[in-house]
């Protein structure tokens, strides 16, 4: 069944038999233990050869197929398989939906093991390919090689490349010629300004030796037709800069922002620094159902702008609000949920810890003319307590939308004190949103759930849970 190598064993004829956790397929060795197989679909048969071995698993790579899963469908992108960004892009869209929902199931009963009603069914995404509205590229003057590339002889030429990291291989990035996760001229921005580059000698960053001009490249897009390009600069070369700058701006005109940073830190992160404007305003304008968001390179705003709207219907609905509530939108973000519910509320009080987002969640505000939202700066476990609730009144309903680790306990045991009505649980990682149900069970029970695919091609998936107090 096995033949044993010095540092590898093969295991013949294994059928791949479920979607496991980050993207990666699940098969039994004919030890029991489970395997780790990317880049296969349940249903495949599959030589595997494992390259890592623990007490309980074994990571492997197909090396050869006996039989196609029916679910498989031919990918559509000339890097799938190496660049490690639509890891199900092989799989029938329909079966996505079916992973997901069961992913969500999964974790909330066995993580969760709460009382839990019929699940209404995954929202799909109407697109499935091109719908990200914001996407980041890396330069590198080292590009990831083929195989084929490896083993050559030939002279390989120019190594530079502007494209996505190499999983696992932070100094490694896949030159990118077409994504299929961002509209167009997404693309053509993209290519325009590696071909600039390489013709100008501008210098790609390299991560090991700290050195050269162009480090990242980020795009922005909204569904109202405007665009953000937002340069990362490693070296402070007025000259070269202000070149590629320029080239951008007369090949792309109609660029709504144009933007730039000067980075020389250990780490690629905005957040923590200076962005110049060069041509344009600092931020482009998204829409929904009349109301406008501005959108800054610092910004968080939901990546899919057509299924944000979805999520957000939904969120709404579950809320049931009749216009007497007060509501609190805990980890507001830019505070895009608070004021799309509000027109439905008394009163919305969204609370968020980074100062910028709340910044924007006013501006947006006033430029939607509403006036029932008030928008704080802190640390929700600590801003989060009893005089601020004193001060801005008790909520008849919580909308909760934390990052992916979930809720901090002292929340929670807040929200327990308190005791709203409705508590309505965004979350984007339902493992540690079963955790957090867990913790509420004693006061509130769980009425409604429904996940929603904001992801296609992808294994992540976002939840909506409506919990009603006991």
């Amino acid at each position: 069944m096995a033949k044993k190598n010095t540092d590898k064993v093969v295991f013949h004829q294994i059928k791949v038999l479920d979607a496991g956790a980050k993207g990666v397929s699940v098969a039994k060795a004919p030890d029991g233990k489970v395997v780790f197989i990317p880049n296969v679909v349940p249903g495949d048969v599959v030589d595997v050869q494992t390259f890592k071995k623990r007490k309980a698993y074994y990571e492997g790579k197909a090396i050869h197929f006996h039989e196609y899963s029916e679910h498989r469908v031919e990918p559509i992108c000339e890097h799938f398989g190496v660049c490690g960004g639509c890891k199900w892009q092989n799989m029938k869209y329909s079966q996505q939906l079916y992973y997901k929902q069961n992913e969500v199931k999964n974790h909330l009963q066995r993580i969760g093991k709460v009382e839990l009603p019929e699940f209404e069914p995954i929202l799909g995404s109407e697109k499935q390919f091109f719908y990200r509205n914001k996407m980041e590229f890396s330069f590198s003057n080292s590009r990831w090689l083929t195989e084929k590339e490896i083993d050559s002889t030939e002279d390989l030429g120019n190594r530079n490349a502007l494209g996505f990291h190499i999983p696992k291989m932070w100094d490694k990035i896949l030159d990118i010629n077409k994504c299929h996760l961002q509209e167009d001229p997404s693309n053509a921005i993209r290519n325009e300004v590696r071909a600039f580059a390489n013709e100008h000698g501008l210098t790609f960053f390299n991560p090991r030796a700290h050195e050269g001009l162009l480090r990242t490249l980020m795009l922005r897009t909204a569904s109202t037709g405007e665009i953000m390009v937002l340069i990362q600069f490693f070296e402070n070369d007025k000259a070269n800069r202000e070149l590629l700058l320029d080239h951008i701006y007369e090949k792309f005109p109609h660029i709504t922002s144009l933007q730039y940073v000067i980075n020389s830190k250990a780490n690629d992160t905005l957040y923590d620094t200076d962005i110049k404007l060069y041509k344009g305003r600092d931020y482009i304008l998204e829409e929904m159902e009349g109301l406008k968001f501005s959108i800054n390179a610092k910004s968080f705003y939901q990546t899919n702008s057509d299924q944000a709207y979805e999520l957000y219907k939904i969120t709404r609905d579950f809320a049931g609000l009749t216009g007497n509530e007060v509501v609190y939108d805990l980890y507001t973000g830019t505070g895009t949920i608070a004021q799309f519910v509000s027109k439905n509320a008394k009163k919305v009080i969204g609370v968020e810890s980074v100062p910028e987002a709340i910044k924007d969640a006013k501006l947006n505000a006033e430029r939607n003319e509403i006036t029932n939202c008030e928008f704080f700066v802190g640390d929700m476990k600590v801003v989060f307590n009893d005089s601020f609730i004193a001060q801005h009144g008790h909520p008849d309903v919580i909308i909760t939308d934390p990052p992916r680790d979930g809720m901090h306990k002292d929340v929670i045991e807040q929200i327990m004190k308190i005791a709203p009505e409705k508590v309505v649980y965004v979350s984007c990682n339902s493992a540690t949103q079963a955790r957090d149900l867990a913790l509420m069970d004693e006061k509130y029970k769980v009425t409604r759930v429904r996940p929603v695919d904001m992801f296609p091609q992808t294994h992540h998936v976002e939840n909506v849970v409506l919990l009603e107090r006991r």
